[in-house]
């Protein structure tokens, strides 16, 4: 079974910016889907970006626009660029990778965005 380790996360102030990295044990490209979600506090986890094995990436709308998933395959490494980040912004970012009916997730970094 693939790890996946999120790293990046931190303490950023009002409109910086931020790369979140996830590090997948195995070839990234054994995955139908990789993606980035956030867990707000108290909150369900959600859906923020995709990026499919054809590197086509797909984002929610809270994403679109600030967020940008890439990926660099041949260091198994995903990415989510963020940028104007604001406090609503805090919350954990967790990594998943799909492969069929299997998905697994990482153990997620926090950000935490403040003025």
């Amino acid at each position: 079974q693939v790890q996946l380790v999120e790293s990046g996360g931190g303490l950023v102030q009002y409109g910086g910016s931020l790369r979140l990295s996830c590090a997948a044990s195995e070839n990234i490209l054994n995955y139908n889907v990789m993606a980035w979600y956030r867990q707000l506090p108290g909150q369900q986890r959600e859906l923020l970006a995709v990026l499919s094995i054809h590197g086509y990436p797909n984002y929610a709308d809270s994403a679109k626009g600030r967020f940008t998933i890439t990926r660099d395959s041949a260091k198994n490494m995903v990415y989510l660029q963020m940028t104007s980040l604001k406090p609503e912004d805090t919350a954990l970012y967790y990594c998943k990778a799909r492969s069929g009916r299997r998905e697994f997730w990482g153990q997620g970094t926090q950000v935490t965005v403040s003025s």
